[in-house]
């Protein structure tokens, strides 16, 4: 039997609850329906049964899946032509919480209940057509990012109830904008579009502050203000808030009701807080928000002994705001920075990190540290016993002699044994580091060695920018192997972050980062989810000198620690410096309270691994939960004109030193008019979780991408890039499919280190197969160069022109 769910009473879960001491169970499809395990279909009728109902099955076979995973594994539920199903309620389908599609039409659904979707978040597809619905309120849709709510042949009864649904159409909301919706006034039945509705919009908020200062322990009002028709419903938000708060004090002016928020004993924890208030009715909701900053004498947190290391360092963090004044004393006196001693810290909101840091130390440096932090508000000092080096001899301890008992010409003799000892150990020694650098650490890849310089040219003596512990540390070469970022998350994997460079330049000047303000983000629907948080399809306001609005791509990130953040603004300086016609857009940064926001051009058609499949001769799509046959299959003009934008966006980054490290096509965008651009989100890992192959509980590498040297032994180069730009070319010619997706991940690296290569796909040309061949040379410097593929693509392609209406 097919594990499968539909809506079921309360006494049949009541039932299935009582039954979840036998570990083998599975639920039988209903007879009207057909089922997969993700999946339910019933489009016959239901003879007037409300919901149907389920007998429980012991099949022996189900132990590991208890009966909350059976639901939460089903995606999609499509009902029609159900009579008996006449009002839905939470208690229906609170247990499916990984539902993505909901269909139920040409029924008898009349009453959808409240809270009836509140337990179903991951809801994108909602339809509803064909229903005796006479009303509809948003407040079942606020907490959901739907990308499509149908409505077709749903008569409604015009009135202030569906004002929102004429909003959403106006501003193309849910796809609402492509339907024709009408409503009844009386007898006569109009377009939803053309309805007048009188005293019915949307509330108006307003704040008493736009920004509140307040010093720690103090005591303050801000008052709310919402007004419009119907009259809103008006209330602070103040989750997570530390201060104590009482938001009593309602009033209701003729067209304004007004609520105050007290706060007593402000609270330091609250600095840079948000306080929102929220005004609603039915026609929708309104917020405005405060921003909180708490002024508070400074603490000092931390205040570590130095561990014993060449750049020894007393690591401290201090909290105060306004930002403290540091000072540190040895001895009693003050100490002047120098290019022995000084500070390096970081900043963030109201927190000092970072250390006191001492070039080769010596016992003379041993001694008590005090450091002293001081703003308007207050002083703290704390101290530190610094050990770096034991004296040479301990005091009291008389020094030790050295007394001769030989003659003097012995010394001489002995001197000059010793010097030549010692030159001819010195010739050996240079003998051996050149033999060593020439043949010992050559390998058949053509490395030196395992521990690799990693750089675009193997032998460049230049300074170097790497990742070092999710850290970009300019002009050093010790790359440290235990955790980077990648998509601003900061998990261990092997000298594999999501973008690495290096240039000639060490005192470039600061790069200089955009900031957007939040009040000019408005999150329309969510794209994606990854471990760093979630990407949001979003409108931005004043983002160009042109546009009074446009979409965009935002990317969140979740419970940021400080290290998070300053990883953050890395990758944002790192992102400003890339611009180019095929590399996504990155518009700026948005730090004004939580999350941290990144915000980039929003590339309609998403990544391309998607695209191709969605465009290829087997894909096949649901309408209304029926398959059909796509259409728009890609050709060879067009898989040309994709392969040599990425080829032009690959050009650049090789131009400015970049190595990506992980380029796939789950890893490009795919806009409107088939434009392709290189960009990643951080998402790739999480949605093509099959793609990394994990190493040792951690490392998560996209071995069926990387070349024989990048697997053995972690170098990563502009050659390495060419070689997953020969398996971004199989992808391309084969709609999608995963490279060697009939192997395991440990058939995979023992074919690639043994010299096998993807066969020539079905549709590919000889001309386009001899490239991907160029690129998947087993010597790096034998692969083509990037400049030439490109090349010999645009070439190839000018032959074919590009025909773009497969977007329509």
């Amino acid at each position: 039997s097919d594990i499968s769910i539909l809506f079921f009473p309360y006494l049949v879960r009541q039932h299935l609850n009582s039954t979840m001491g036998s570990h083998n169970n599975m639920l039988d499809c209903p007879p009207t329906c057909s089922c997969s395990p993700t999946e339910i279909y019933c489009n016959k009728s239901d003879n007037g049964i409300s919901f149907p109902l389920f007998s429980l099955q012991d099949t022996g076979n189900n132990g590991n899946n208890s009966i909350e995973d059976l639901f939460k594994n089903i995606t999609s539920i499509h009902i029609e032509n159900w009579t008996g199903l006449q009002t839905l309620k939470e208690v229906d389908i609170e247990l499916y919480t990984g539902l993505q599609r909901l269909t139920i039409m040409n029924g008898n659904l009349r009453v959808i209940q409240a809270r009836a979707f509140s337990k179903n978040p991951h809801l994108r597809y909602i339809n509803l057509s064909k229903n005796p619905l006479t009303t509809l309120s948003w407040q079942l849709f606020q907490n959901l990012q739907l990308s499509e709510l149908r409505l077709e042949d749903v008569v409604f009864e015009c009135g202030c109830d569906i004002r929102w649904i004429q909003l959403w159409q106006q501003r193309g909301e849910a796809g609402l904008h492509n339907q024709l919706l009408f409503c009844t006034n009386g007898a006569a039945r109009i377009p939803l579009q053309t309805m007048n509705i009188s005293l019915c919009d949307l509330p108006d908020i307003s704040v008493t502050h736009s920004n509140l200062t307040v010093i720690e322990g103090d005591r303050v009002t801000v008052t709310c203000n919402g007004s419009g028709y119907p009259l809103p419903e008006v209330d602070w938000t103040v989750n997570d808030l530390h201060s104590i708060n009482t938001h009593q004090s309602n009033v209701y002016w003729p067209k304004v009701h007004s609520i105050n928020l007290t706060l007593v004993n402000v609270s330091r924890d609250d600095n840079f807080y948000m306080l929102t208030c929220i005004a609603e009715n039915k026609v929708g909701m309104a917020n405005a928000s405060i921003q909180l900053t708490v002024y508070f004498p400074p603490t000092i947190l931390k205040l570590d002994e130095p561990e014993r290391r060449h750049e020894t360092c007393i690591e401290f963090t201090v909290r105060g705001n306004p930002q403290p004044t540091l000072r540190w004393f040895y001895r009693d006196k003050l100490i002047p920075p120098s290019d022995y001693i000084r500070t390096d810290m970081d900043t963030y909101q109201d927190y000092l990190e970072g250390c006191l840091n001492f070039k080769n130390p010596t016992h003379h440096n041993n001694g008590n540290y005090t450091l002293e932090a001081s703003n308007f508000l207050g002083v703290a000092t704390k101290t530190v016993y610094g050990h770096f080096l034991n004296a040479p001899f301990s005091e009291g301890t008389p020094t030790p002699t050295i007394t001769v008992t030989h003659r003097p010409e012995e010394d001489t003799f002995g001197v000059s044994i010793a010097v030549g000892l010692a030159g001819f150990a010195c010739v050996l020694l240079v003998v051996l580091f050149v033999l060593i650098n020439k043949y010992g650490r050559r390998s058949k890849f053509g490395m030196k060695g395992p521990v690799a310089v990693i750089s675009g040219e193997e032998d460049s003596a230049s300074p170097l920018h790497h990742v070092n512990h999710g850290i970009i540390t300019p002009c050093t070469l010790d790359a440290g192997p235990d955790a980077v970022v990648i998509g601003m998350t900061r998990i261990p994997v092997i000298e594999n972050p999501q973008y690495f460079r290096h240039g000639h330049n060490c005192n470039k000047p600061a790069t200089y980062v955009q900031h957007i303000k939040r009040r000019d983000i408005i999150l329309k629907r969510e794209l994606g989810e990854g471990a760093f948080g979630k990407v949001f399809l979003a409108e931005c306001y004043n983002l160009s000198p042109t546009k009074d609005k446009m979409l965009v791509a935002v990317k969140t990130l979740k419970d940021p620690t400080l290290a998070a953040r300053k990883d953050f603004q890395r990758e944002a300086e790192l992102l400003t410096n890339l611009q180019h016609e095929h590399i996504v857009k990155f518009y700026g940064v948005c730090v004004d309270g939580d999350p941290l926001i990144m915000v980039f051009e929003y590339m309609k058609h998403g990544d391309l691994n998607k695209f191709l499949r969605a465009h290829g001769p087997d894909a096949m799509i649901l309408v209304d939960g029926q398959p059909l046959q796509t259409n728009g299959e890609l050709g060879l003009s067009q898989m040309l004109h994709i392969a040599t934008q990425i080829a032009a966006g690959m050009m650049y980054l090789a131009s400015q030193h970049f190595v990506h490290r992980d380029l796939a096509t789950r890893n490009c965008l795919v806009g409107n008019g088939l434009l392709v651009k290189i960009g990643d989100f951080g998402m790739s890992r999480d949605i093509y979780s099959t793609d990394y192959y994990r190493v040792g509980g951690h490392t998560m590498l996209p071995i069926r991408w990387m070349p024989p040297e990048s697997i053995m032994y972690r170098k990563f180069t502009t050659e390495s890039d060419v070689w997953s730009f020969g398996v971004i070319l199989w992808e391309i010619f084969t709609y999608g499919k995963q490279p060697w997706f009939q192997l395991a991940n440990n058939e995979v690296i023992e074919c690639i280190t043994q010299g096998r290569v993807l066969e020539r796909p079905r549709v590919c040309p000889k001309e386009v197969y001899d490239i991907m061949l160029g690129c998947w040379q087993r010597e790096p410097q034998q692969r083509l160069n990037i400049k030439d593929i490109q090349k010999i693509l645009y070439a190839l392609g000018k032959a074919t022109p590009v025909y773009l209406d497969i977007l329509g």
